[in-house]
């Protein structure tokens, strides 16, 4: 069975980037992309929202007796030396972790410690996407000692990236890889996914992931799937804009926000150049990590298996 285990709905509804203008990081409804992802050939769905589960329970809520989906969250945390931004997925989510995550984000180690805590089943997304040297590296890699599972593929990640993670800090032979495309739009759904030997239903799916019994596939990341996302989700905004799809917004601050988005439709080459700029840094990190794990092989955390970390 295949799952695509890293994908957003409008309940993300932050974006991170102009934040003044309140735009969400995805406007695809949770019922829109759970037909996608069937439709891909996506045995089981998810959705993995940022700090958030109103897609999860709104798509619960109307099907409360699904057998193919599976309640999940990308929970972004800061790693403390740099404050570097983590994120990670948490499969299987309940209402009651979700409220005793909430408050502990400010710290990834309690964050983990909550989860494991809880018998939660993880993964450690993308991982260097937020990684420039904002802390030692040997520092920041002993993150990989405390993880269950890791995404080694990631859809909008670089191949080099996904290529550096399930080489040096994937399975084998010590952490579950799962893979997801981190889409914002549905023009990604499902082309990055996570197989699961031997399940018949989304429990079973979750118990395969627990035990190890998966592997990744489908696409890696490129310029234009992050701009194509990008564009995608500046276009959903303008049209909530003008009353098609979530409203946000209301008088005065809808005519501003709406009025800048008009305005700066002359500089819309931005969104690919700041996606070619994000790719190229993302590269030199791969490029600079690989160097300095390369140097120290024997590195604990790359080597150490997680039922080791204890």
């Amino acid at each position: 069975m295949r799952a695509d285990l890293h994908v957003h709905t409008r309940a993300s509804s932050q974006s991170g980037s102009l934040r003044f203008l309140r735009s969400r990081d995805c406007y695809s409804s949770p019922f829109d992309v759970y037909r996608t992802a069937r439709a891909r050939g996506m045995d089981v769905v998810t959705f993995t929202d940022h700090d958030s589960l109103d897609g999860c329970l709104a798509f619960l809520n109307r099907y409360p007796d699904s057998t193919d989906f599976i309640c999940a969250e990308e929970v972004s945390c800061r790693f403390p030396d740099g404050d570097i931004e983590v994120h990670l997925g948490v499969y299987g989510m309940t209402e009651a972790l979700h409220r005793d995550l909430q408050p502990l984000r400010g710290n990834v180690f309690d964050v983990i410690a909550c989860l494991r805590q809880a018998d939660a089943f993880f993964a450690l997304n993308h991982l260097l996407h937020f990684y420039r040297g904002q802390a030692p590296l040997e520092a920041y890699l002993q993150l990989l000692s405390l993880m269950p599972a890791l995404e080694v593929r990631n859809g909008a990640m670089l191949a080099s990236h996904n290529a550096f993670i399930e080489q040096y800090a994937g399975a084998p032979p010590g952490w579950i890889p799962i893979g997801g495309s981190d889409a914002h739009t549905l023009r990604r759904v499902g082309r990055t996914w996570t197989e699961v030997f031997g399940a018949t239903d989304a429990e079973g799916f979750l118990r395969g992931l627990r035990a190890g019994r998966c592997r990744p596939g489908g696409i890696s990341g490129s310029v234009f799937a992050i701009s194509g996302d990008v564009y995608g989700v500046v276009a959903r905004y303008i049209a909530s804009l003008a009353g098609i799809g979530p409203s946000d917004h209301r008088g005065l601050d809808r005519l501003a926000c709406l009025a800048f988005s008009l305005g700066s439709v002359p500089f819309q080459f931005t969104p690919l150049l700041v996606a070619v700029i994000g790719k190229l840094k993302e590269q030199a990190t791969v490029n600079t990590v690989r160097a300095q794990v390369a140097v120290q092989p024997s590195h604990p955390a790359v080597n150490l298996p997680a039922h080791q970390a204890d």
